[in-house]
């Protein structure tokens, strides 16, 4: 598997005919823009919690609208959604990729419907978008927490401080 899925409707179709393949199902999504050890310790948690991990990865879009320009900083995100899906399509832990082009991954799991919804522990149930999606069909969210608080802005301050 671990390839990048043109559409979100190609992935369902894939999901649909091989479920056996496929679940339990774990989905997570993101920006990715620059991807860095905390990032593949939280893939890796999130794939030990099922059998697949499918990976939604924020559009160029949708990246440019939830993470604002910050004085000082290049415009969101510094790599294109392409190359983002590409890298993590790569890595051993991660099944499937998809890009979209929302704020929230709400559409991305009334679609998929995945067994088990992670994200970083940075969120509580309270705070999450999309908790009430996944409840709404009996999904179970798991809040993953972070190993190493490492951001991209923090990378790209570095960066930028020579």
């Amino acid at each position: 598997m671990s390839k990048v899925y043109s559409t979100l409707a190609a992935l369902e179709v894939e999901i649909k005919e091989n479920p056996e393949q496929w679940r339990p199902l774990v989905l997570t999504n993101g920006c990715f823009d620059l991807l860095h050890v905390g990032h593949l310790r939280y893939l890796q948690t999130a794939k030990s919690l099922g059998k697949t991990l499918v990976v939604g990865v924020n559009s160029d879009l949708s990246v440019s609208r939830i993470k604002p320009q910050k004085t000082g900083f290049p415009p969101r995100p510094i790599l294109p959604e392409s190359q983002r899906a590409e890298v993590l399509a790569a890595l051993r832990v991660v099944d499937a990729v998809v890009i979209f082009s929302e704020t929230t991954a709400t559409e991305l799991i009334q679609t998929l419907k995945p067994d088990i919804y992670a994200k970083g522990g940075d969120y509580t149930i309270e705070t999450l978008p999309e908790a009430k999606t996944v409840q709404s069909y009996g999904g179970s969210i798991q809040l993953i927490q972070i190993e190493v608080p490492t951001s991209t802005s923090d990378v790209i301050r570095k960066i930028l401080q020579g």
